[in-house]
């Protein structure tokens, strides 16, 4: 237990009694964040657990006891709902203390809309139960791609979203790419025989996909068709090879997702093998430096992280020991599959070889994190030494400015920790402050905005790295010194000068730029980062600027709504021809009358002559 004196301590004797005995959450907050999300079934009796802790005060429980201000209870009518409600509280927050899987992507899986009068294969990252079938996750997607290309290779089923019937089949006929159902050149027996050679080669079944189409060429070549029996031998080939690529880890057809747990110290490494069809489709590793709680828990809490509505479980779970509340687990991926979910824990056969193999990969997890921690201890001095830093640059966050002639400027903000991108705290900023083009005013407004917030919650850089010369970093030097930050957070500014000159960085107190080797580690990760920034964003001015071409003239005129602007579009047929429309005409159309339409043409005329 902390030394902090226990009347002092929130979870003192007169908090306690306050607290019921129901199940439900609690959230342990530090001075300005939330440091852990817990469930109990008797909310009560677990605090009390940590008021009464008594481990060592060098332990992860009782340092984060250390830090605890206030705890907040939110109380639930059953355990279950506490279970999903702590997983959504954790997804929320991100607790310093939880299981946190930095890596919580959607990977792809191919679909096949066999729901569909003529079905296709296409490539999406959601799994639903609408009765088509899906084949994944693919953690390679250079290895899905692959697939895709020996698909609509070998089997031509149609690309277009929709079938509208055509008199003449469009190019991808013409290549081969496509049987043209849109112009009935294949029948329906024959195109479902293709959808079920697909569905054979996507459960793994090559050897029987083989064996047809090895009939189909050696009919070919008895019907003196050469031509298509060499398509079926390369056909044949291209399965061949993909048959030697694909890992058989078990004699069945059973979807499973396996789970391995390595702990060293207080870390935990966390693997996880996608086995579809009875064969590994890919992996994912998770790398927890310090979570509270003992193994069974973490568990618990990696699995009610991981799955959702948009990453459903499969149809078996292998473990590697017994989780905490695996019945209630089990309800929620039940609910989340719509479907049977099995929980397991081999202790023997194919299944436990499976498991030894999650277990070697979660291990393989610390040499990882070894290598990237000396790579990053390597970098960082680098750095340091190199800009004559006052801290070691583990957060780095760089901002840039995107405007249009000032129009529409925005602000982007991205983040760096360790060497790695740190998404969750990108942001977009939205300049208000002007409408002529003035870099270093909208550079302000933005680290304005970003201290204020960064004061507040206490999540302040080590470093900022602006994107410009040496105007941006005065205004850096300004905002800092304003907010008296600048012997808390190093500025460096990043310029691309002429070709020959290279990158140059600014440093505050520092008449010449610093000039680092064009292929130094150090130079070519703050290139890195100031190149997220742009593409970060230019992707969100695009989108503004996109949003701002598609309004219509019609859409900032006062006293038309959506379903007038509808009817004025049916009535006179476009734009140009509402335009050219007299009041008379206006006024015919339903729902506008004589008023309204002197307004609207008053109106458009107007816009049309300023802009004239």
């Amino acid at each position: 237990m902390p030394d902090t004196p226990q009347h002092h301590h929130p979870l003192n004797s007169s908090f306690l009694a306050t607290v019921s005995h129901e199940p439900g959450v609690y959230q342990m907050l530090g001075k300005r964040e939330v440091l852990y999300v817990g469930k109990a079934r008797d909310l009560r009796k677990r605090l009390s657990q940590y008021a009464h802790y008594r481990g060592s005060a060098h332990s992860k429980t009782a340092v984060m006891l250390s830090h605890v201000r206030r705890i907040e209870t939110i109380l639930t009518t059953t355990e279950k709902e506490a279970l999903i409600l702590e997983a959504s509280l954790i997804k929320k927050h991100r607790p310093r203390y939880n299981v946190i899987l930095r890596d919580d992507k959607n990977y792809p899986l191919i679909k096949v809309t066999i729901r569909d009068k003529w079905p296709r294969v296409v490539v999406t990252r959601k799994r639903i139960r609408d009765g088509n079938r899906y084949f994944g996750p693919f953690a390679s997607t250079s290895g899905m791609r692959m697939t895709l290309k020996l698909l609509y290779t070998m089997f031509p089923l149609r690309r277009c979203k929709t079938v509208r019937s055509r008199n003449r089949p469009c190019l991808n006929y013409q290549m081969g790419r496509c049987l043209a159902p849109c112009a009935d050149k294949v029948d329906n027996k024959t195109y479902d025989a293709m959808v079920h050679e697909v569905l054979l080669f996507l459960e793994g079944k090559n050897k029987q996909v083989i064996n047809r189409l090895e009939k189909k060429m050696h009919q070919a070549a008895k019907d003196l068709d050469f031509e298509q029996a060499a398509t079926f031998r390369d056909h044949i080939a291209g399965l061949q090879r993909t048959l030697e690529h694909q890992v058989v880890a078990a004699d069945h057809a059973l979807d499973q997702d396996v789970f391995g747990l390595a702990r060293h110290g207080a870390s935990v490494g966390l693997s996880l093998l996608f086995i579809r069809a009875g064969m590994i489709s890919g992996s994912q590793s998770f790398f927890v430096a310090d979570p509270i709680g003992r193994d069974g828990q973490i568990l618990t809490e990696t699995i009610m992280q991981y799955y959702s509505n948009r990453r459903q479980p499969p149809r078996e779970l292998l473990l590697p020991l017994q989780i905490n509340d695996d019945q209630l687990v089990t309800e929620q991926l039940v609910e989340l599959r719509e479907g049977p979910v099995t929980l397991r824990v081999p202790q023997r056969g194919k299944r436990m070889q499976l498991m030894q193999m999650a277990a070697a990969n979660a291990e393989q997890v610390f040499s990882e994190q070894a290598k990237k921690e000396k790579s990053w201890q390597i970098l960082s001095s680098s750095l340091q030494q190199k800009l004559r830093l006052q801290r070691k640059p583990d957060i780095i966050e760089c901002v840039d400015i995107s405007n249009l002639s000032g129009k529409q400027a925005v602000g982007s903000l991205v983040c760096f920790h360790e060497g790695d991108e740190e998404k969750s705290c990108y942001r977009h900023y939205r300049i208000s402050g002007k409408d002529e083009p003035d870099d270093y005013a909208m550079m302000r407004e933005v680290l304005m905005r970003r201290m204020e917030t960064g004061l507040s919650k206490e999540n302040l850089p080590d470093m900022l790295l602006l994107d410009g010369g040496k105007g941006q970093l005065n205004v850096g030097v300004e905002v800092l010194a304003q907010y008296n930050l600048l012997d808390r957070i190093d500025l460096v500014a990043i310029a691309k000068e002429k070709q020959e000159e290279g990158e140059k960085l600014f440093r505050p107190g520092r008449k010449n730029p610093v000039l680092l080797p064009a292929h130094a580690p150090s130079l070519l990760y703050l290139m890195r980062i100031r190149d997220e920034s742009h593409r970060f964003g230019i992707t969100f001015h695009r989108h503004l600027r996109n949003k701002n071409n598609l309004q219509s003239p019609l859409d900032r005129i006062t006293g038309i709504g959506p379903k007038r602007k509808k009817d004025l579009l049916q009535a006179l047929g476009s734009y140009k021809r509402i335009m050219a429309a007299g009041i008379e005409d206006l006024a015919q159309v339903a729902g506008i009358g004589p008023a309204l339409a002197r307004s609207i043409h008053a109106q458009l005329h107007k816009q049309d002559n300023n802009a004239a």
